[in-house]
């Protein structure tokens, strides 16, 4: 082609560069032919020289699967830039693979001129970061993109055994035993106290040995020895004992040194406690497998507060090797979930069994399956309808034992609602029927107030108890919604247009100021997906809970489009990451409580961009939802 100049004009974004600066680039273009068709860039491998603009013929992209399967593939036709978000956003890399036709032409632009470009006129730089943004809202795209590594520090098991020391660790009590008690009463003092470990004293009180579970069986029942006998026949040593100032590498070498599963920890010269290796390998386990079944050994409120302090340190750990944030959401709900199984299992035990089949229901984000690390107790209590004589008594039972469940929820670290929806609260603890008269009444007599305030209802979710009373609730929630409800419906969309996008007319983010920043409520902000995906949920009888699987179902439903769900699953997701790793950081390097808010200053180019089209996209559903429920534009 012999006219470039004319030719770049007609390109973009270069047709937004002043003539002047065209002229000069049109000096600096390299012209490459491919005679037949060319591999010329293999995905996130080959390093790209320039960025390449196709004059004749085109260029074949895709990605390729593990199976070496062609995947979302797409033809950069005359006039079509390839390379710009790979230069700029993945390390000079090419984003895809890329096959050039027989007989096609291309311009290169040096990569260093290139960027200067970029450097000097800002809506050239923008239109490949706005392109990126927009890709990325599509899931199978972004799966394929693999994301860069974020320099900060990865808490893995080796930084940890290396840089923590034993005092940081939660030890076990020592459980002591005389050397003149019976094995049989040895192994029942350990059945009691819930260890698998107890240590032999002397009459000096000094310890001799130790008593385990294996030592038991091999020592005891496997030998056929009489369990009247005393300790001290059985008894194993040696006796190993470590400083509470030792690292964690130094406890794990000692106890594979002199072949001992557990280790004494001294302090002032005193044994405070012991270290068991199964105990402490699994604390370090990098697996949140690992650290949810670490959460289900634990024996006491203080461990379990310990574990939940930790989870910071473990999102953090999964964002940043790229784990989905819908499955550290369900990290994080399950460690929640545990605990509170725990809390709930312990009550029980001490205030005797319950007058009633009941369950205990989580709401909410807690109910939803998308709790954060700025959350607190979500809970409700349903319990089945006694005799009139019986009410009483069963009401009372409950309100003490919520009240128990809550105090103790919020001693290990998940805090009171400040809304006072909680199981505490006497309006939410009640009978089946009682709680099928607040359904009724809320879906009857709905007003813009009543939605608002009982919304979270709906994201209910069973944890404890007897199921069947949840299931009984939710098949008359289901017959409530068939029957004339359009003024329930006509107020949860109004819900769901409460809270606008933070971006003004002109794509600036709208910032309201926060100490000395201006910032913007990423909570907030994904409110509108959550309400509006229940709000379809409720209309086509779904009664999952979780965002993600709402939409799931309307897609399977037809409700929304494959690219519908897309746009609103990966927007979802998008934020609720962002939101994670805020608050991880928060917690982790900053050692502040975690908040919502969010200085759009902060962030890459490429995340203001990206935001910008999860916002229209936001916009955009909010209008559809508002011509479908309440009639209006």
């Amino acid at each position: 082609m012999d006219n470039r100049f004319a030719f770049l004009k007609t390109v973009s974004p270069f047709n937004l560069l002043p003539d002047d600066v065209l002229l000069g680039v049109e000096s600096l273009l390299q012209e490459v032919r491919y005679t037949k068709e060319t591999l010329i860039y293999q995905q996130d491998t080959s390093k790209l020289r320039g960025l390449d603009i196709v004059v004749q013929g085109a260029y074949e992209t895709f990605f390729y699967d593990s199976e070496q399967n062609k995947r979302l593939p797409e033809t950069y036709g005359v006039g079509a830039c390839y390379g710009g978000m790979s230069i700029l956003l993945n390390k000079k890399r090419s984003i895809r693979t890329v096959i050039a036709r027989k007989n096609t032409v291309v311009y290169a632009l040096p990569r260093r001129d290139f960027r200067a470009l970029c450097l000097a006129y800002e809506n050239f730089f923008h239109y490949f970061t706005a392109r990126y943004g927009e890709r990325m809202l599509n899931e199978e795209y972004a799966h394929f993109v693999k994301p860069i590594s974020a320099p900060e520090e990865n808490y893995i098991a080796a930084d940890q055994m290396y840089s923590r020391r034993i005092e940081t660790l939660e030890v076990r009590s020592i459980l002591a035993v005389p050397f003149d008690t019976p094995i049989f009463r040895a192994a029942q003092l350990m059945a009691e106290a819930k260890v698998s470990c107890s240590f032999v004293t002397a009459d000096t009180g000094e310890i001799i040995g130790y008593l385990t579970d294996i030592t038991l069986r091999d020592n005891v029942i496997a030998q056929q020895l009489n369990v009247t006998r005393p300790v001290a026949d059985v008894l194993d040593t040696p006796i190993v004992s470590i400083s509470s100032e030792a690292y964690v590498y130094e406890a794990i070498l000692l106890m594979f040194q002199t072949k001992t599963r557990y280790l004494l920890v001294e302090k002032g010269g005193q044994h405070i406690g012991f270290l068991s290796r199964n105990k402490l390998l699994s604390d370090l386990a990098q697996s949140p497998f690992m650290f949810i079944q670490a959460v289900k050994s634990a024996q006491s409120a203080r461990e379990l507060k310990r574990r939940w302090e930790m989870v910071p340190d473990m999102v953090n750990q999964l964002l940043t090797r790229g784990v989905k944030a819908e499955i550290v959401n369900q990290v994080i709900t399950t460690v929640a979930d545990t605990i509170a199984l725990k809390v709930i299992e312990s009550v029980l035990a001490e205030h005797g069994p319950a007058p009633a089949k009941f369950v205990f229901m989580v709401l909410g984000s807690e109910g939803r399956k998308e709790q954060t690390l700025l959350t607190d107790q979500d809970n409700a209590i349903i319990y089945e309808d006694k005799a009139n004589e019986q009410r009483e008594l069963v009401r009372a039972y409950f309100l003490r034992f919520a009240e128990a469940v809550s105090d103790q929820l919020n001693h290990i670290g998940l805090s009171f609602c400040t809304g006072g929806f909680m199981a505490k609260n006497h309006k939410w603890t009640h009978s089946l029927s009682h709680w099928k008269r607040n359904y009724h009444s809320w879906m009857s007599d709905s007003n813009a107030e009543t939605v608002m305030k009982f919304s979270t209802f709906f994201d209910c979710r069973f944890l404890y108890g007897e199921e069947a009373i949840m299931n009984e609730l939710q098949a008359f929630m289901g017959e409530e919604l068939r029957g004339p409800v359009d003024r329930f419906f006509y107020y949860m969309a109004n819900n769901a247009l409460q809270y606008e996008p933070p971006l003004t007319f002109f794509r600036n983010f709208r910032t309201f100021t926060q100490g000395t920043q201006q910032v913007f409520d990423l909570k907030k902000t994904m409110t509108p997906i959550v309400d509006l995906v229940r709000v379809y949920a409720l209309k086509h009888q779904i009664f999952k809970t979780n965002t993600g699987e709402r939409l799931q179902e309307l897609r399977t439903k037809g409700v929304f489009t494959e690219k519908e769900y897309e746009e609103l699953f990966q927007a979802y997701y998008y934020l609720m990451g962002m939101r994670l790793k805020k608050q991880a950081r928060q917690l982790i390097n900053d050692r502040v409580p975690p908040t919502n808010y969010l200085d759009p200053k902060v962030l890459t180019q490429v995340e203001q961009v990206t935001l910008k089209e999860i916002f229209k996209v936001i916009a955009d559903f909010q209008l559809r939802i508002k011509v479908a429920f309440t009639k209006t534009l």
